[in-house]
């Protein structure tokens, strides 16, 4: 029998919740499918580089990274995206390439249906 992880980080059981609300009141498969994604071990999440955003997204892409997003390569197109975490070197390339990093808060708001919404990881 598999072990019942308990996630100890008020944030992001605060998150998750959210996400099934948001999943359930907009009939949005996809805020469920992120919210069951990140309620597993955080060494089984996603880590994605930015060059794997520039060779699978195009302008003007909605990418959600559940997970770690990481400043490793470039990207040149503007893109919006939303991670658990960010780091700082990612955020600067993302800005600098006419790009916004998101919170999954303010997604959620921005596209409730989570309609052109991709995940990536």
């Amino acid at each position: 029998m598999a072990k019942l992880l308990t996630k100890t980080n008020p944030g992001l059981v605060a998150l998750i919740g959210d996400l099934k609300q948001a999943a359930r009141e907009n009939d949005a498969p996809i805020w469920r499918d992120l919210a069951k994604r990140l309620s597993r071990a955080s060494s089984r999440w996603a880590e994605v580089n930015l060059s794997r955003l520039e060779r699978y997204s195009a302008k003007g892409d909605i990418l959600v990274v559940p997970g770690k997003l990481l400043g490793s390569g470039q990207i040149s197109k503007p893109i919006k995206v939303a991670a658990f975490r960010t780091s700082k070197t990612a955020r600067k390339k993302v800005e600098a390439a006419g790009g916004e990093v998101l919170e999954f808060g303010q997604l959620m708001r921005e596209y409730p249906k989570g309609s052109g919404v991709r995940i990536m990881g």
